[in-house]
């Protein structure tokens, strides 16, 4: 068997996940209701990859944590999380989705990342209400840092988010550090390693509330191999147990703080997906999306990233 085909994923290994997890948990028509979805997500799918249109609607532009690696932007040629060519109200959102549905038919799934945090921004929760109303029939997801979700996935599930990506990029909080500048919790400012133990509790929390409320829960990591390679099993060990369903490690894009510090080789990324899979089913296509993205990933072919000093190409997979 080629390497690609043995590093393809499994679709077969995360149902088995999935069948894992719901012998763990009270199973009702709402969860399998969700996970008849699984199979039109083109971020859990690999399949879906490549049939089944996405969109990204930018209606966040603030956050509640800096990330060192994240350098929010508006532009219309970088082709990386936090960047949207403009921010819209959820009035124009709606408008921007009635006119790519007439235009894409395979769109299938609306999803909120950015270009802050989804859930630091109540046009979130306000886009997300005229969608379900006006497009019942669509899938509806978010990728978070997680710091907010206890709060809010009680809300999140009233409006049939059906999937949710939490970032977890440590499980030590003396790591956090080196990752997150600070955090902005309850109204307060947070440094060092403080800052890290009220993420992480959040996170985790986060996650096994939203399986419970019959969210399914996707991980993501981006690898940064001077600080957290060593992270990944416990991660996805961690994440596995809250039931979360699969993990995407995705590699360090050189900006901002970590400008000077390397993306993790293909070894190392081979390295960190079979620890993580002890635990959970990888997804190896993810293709860091802006967060005004619209279209089918798997043939997006290839994207521009400025990282201050320079502008390259990154290619697809």
């Amino acid at each position: 068997m080629v390497e690609n085909e043995k590093n393809k994923l499994n679709e077969n290994e995360l149902l088995t996940r999935i069948k894992y997890v719901a012998k763990l948990k009270s199973v009702d028509e709402k969860y399998i209701e969700n996970l008849k979805k699984i199979g039109i997500h083109p971020c859990y799918s690999e399949n879906a990859h490549f049939n089944v249109a996405r969109i990204h609607l930018p209606v966040a532009p603030r956050c509640n944590i800096q990330c060192r690696y994240c350098k929010r932007d508006l532009n219309k040629v970088e082709y990386r999380p936090g960047v949207s060519k403009a921010i819209m109200t959820p009035q124009e959102a709606l408008k921007y989705l009635d006119d790519n549905l007439k235009k894409i038919p395979k769109l299938k799934v609306v999803g909120i990342a950015g270009p802050g945090e989804p859930l630091a921004n109540p046009e979130t929760f306000q886009t997300f209400e005229l969608v379900k109303k006006k497009y019942p029939e669509l899938v509806l997801c978010l990728a978070t840092n997680g710091l907010a979700l206890p709060k809010t996935v009680d809300r999140l599930a009233e409006l049939s988010i059906t999937n949710i990506t939490v970032t977890i990029n440590t499980i030590d909080p003396k790591i956090s550090p080196k990752i997150y500048e600070f955090v902005i919790y309850n109204g307060k400012k947070y440094v060092g390693e403080e800052a890290g133990k009220i993420l992480l509790k959040n996170q985790l929390k986060g996650i096994e509330l939203a399986s419970k409320r019959d969210i399914l829960v996707r991980i993501n990591t981006v690898l940064i191999p001077t600080i957290n390679l060593n992270q990944i099993e416990a991660i996805s060990r961690e994440a596995a147990k809250r039931n979360a369903i699969i993990h995407n490690i995705m590699p360090l894009i050189p900006i901002y703080q970590f400008k000077n510090l390397r993306p993790p080789s293909h070894n190392e990324m081979k390295e960190a997906r079979q620890k993580s899979q002890k635990y959970l089913p990888q997804f190896r296509l993810c293709k860091q999306c802006r967060a005004d993205a619209v279209g089918i990933p798997g043939l997006e072919k290839r994207g521009i990233i400025s990282n201050d000093s320079q502008i390259y190409l990154r290619f697809h997979g």
